[in-house]
C-alpha cells in the first residue's frame, strides 16, 4: 500500500481543515517545501498536494508551490484542486505534477475529463470521489450532488481510469478512523484501485486499510498532530 502524506495549500501555506470547512483552517507550516522534504527524507515517495484556494475557485491558484516541490524533491506528486479546464491541466503537468486528481470537474464536465484521459493517458488521471452521506461533493466540498459514490466510480470504469481517491467528508480531519465500511463496499462493488483518504488517526488505521486491500492511504492531520510519526512511516515503508 502506498503511503501518501498530504499537503493542503491556502495562500501558499501548509494548512489542514476539518470536514472540509474553510472556517476551521489551521496553519501548520508556512513553508510547504520544508514539509515535503521532511517526507522525502523519511523514505516517502508519494505526495498528495491539494490547492484549496483553487478547489473553491474556477482555476488553479497555487501552481507555483507545485512547481517548487516538483523541482526541489523527487516525490511523485498527485495534484488536485482547481483543475477545471485544458489550461489548468496543462499548468499542472507543466509545473511538475506526476498525476492530477479530477474531482469536481469529473462530475461537472465529464466530456472534458474523458478527453483528458484520451490525450494524457488514463494512468495520469486519478478520479476524485469525495462524498458526504454517500453523495458526491464538489467545489471544495461546498456543493453536493445527487450522485451516489459507487455509481460515480463505476460510471468511470469504462474510461480506463484505474485509481480513485475516495474521501468521506464526515471523517476528514476528525482523527476518528477512516470510513472502513464504505471502503469495503467500494472494494466489493467496483474494480478499481482505491486510495483511502480521511480519518486516518493511527498506525492501526493504516494496518486496517492494508487488510482491506487499499492500494494507497492519504495521511494528513495525523502527521501534523503527531498521532503518526515520520519514523513510524519510514519503518512501515
Amino acid at each position: 500500500m502506498k503511503l501518501i502524506p498530504a499537503i493542503d495549500i491556502i495562500g501558499g501555506k501548509c494548512v489542514r481543515l476539518t470536514k472540509g470547512d474553510y472556517g476551521t483552517k489551521k496553519i501548520y507550516n508556512e513553508n510547504p517545501l520544508e514539509v515535503a522534504k521532511s517526507f522525502e527524507d523519511n523514505g516517502i515517495s508519494y505526495l498528495h498536494l491539494v490547492d484549496l484556494d483553487g478547489a473553491r475557485s474556477n482555476r488553479i491558484i497555487n501552481y507555483k508551490v507545485l512547481e517548487k516541490l516538483a523541482i526541489k524533491t523527487n516525490l511523485c506528486i498527485d495534484f488536485g484542486g482547481g483543475i477545471k479546464s485544458d489550461e489548468d491541466i496543462a499548468i499542472a503537468f507543466d509545473s511538475g505534477a506526476s498525476k492530477i486528481t479530477a474531482g469536481s470537474v469529473a462530475v461537472q464536465k465529464r466530456a472534458l475529463v474523458e478527453d483528458w484521459i484520451r490525450r494524457f493517458g488514463a494512468e495520469k488521471i486519478i478520479l476524485g470521489a469525495d462524498c458526504k452521506e454517500r453523495m458526491i461533493a464538489t467545489n471544495g466540498w461546498l456543493k453536493s450532488s445527487e450522485m451516489d459514490v459507487i455509481e460515480f466510480i463505476n460510471s468511470y470504469k469504462k474510461t480506463g481510469i484505474s485509481e480513485v481517491i475516495c474521501t468521506d467528508i464526515s471523517k476528514d480531519g476528525m482523527l476518528q478512523g477512516p470510513a472502513t465500511e464504505l471502503y469495503r463496499e467500494i472494494q466489493d462493488k467496483t474494480d478499481i484501485d482505491l486510495i483511502a483518504s480521511g480519518g486516518v488517526s493511527s498506525m492501526d488505521d493504516l494496518y486496517l486499510l492494508i487488510e482491506l486491500g487499499c492500494s494507497g492511504a492519504i495521511i494528513g492531520k495525523a502527521i501534523y498532530e503527531g498521532k503518526i510519526t515520520l519514523k513510524q512511516l519510514r519503518e512501515l515503508c
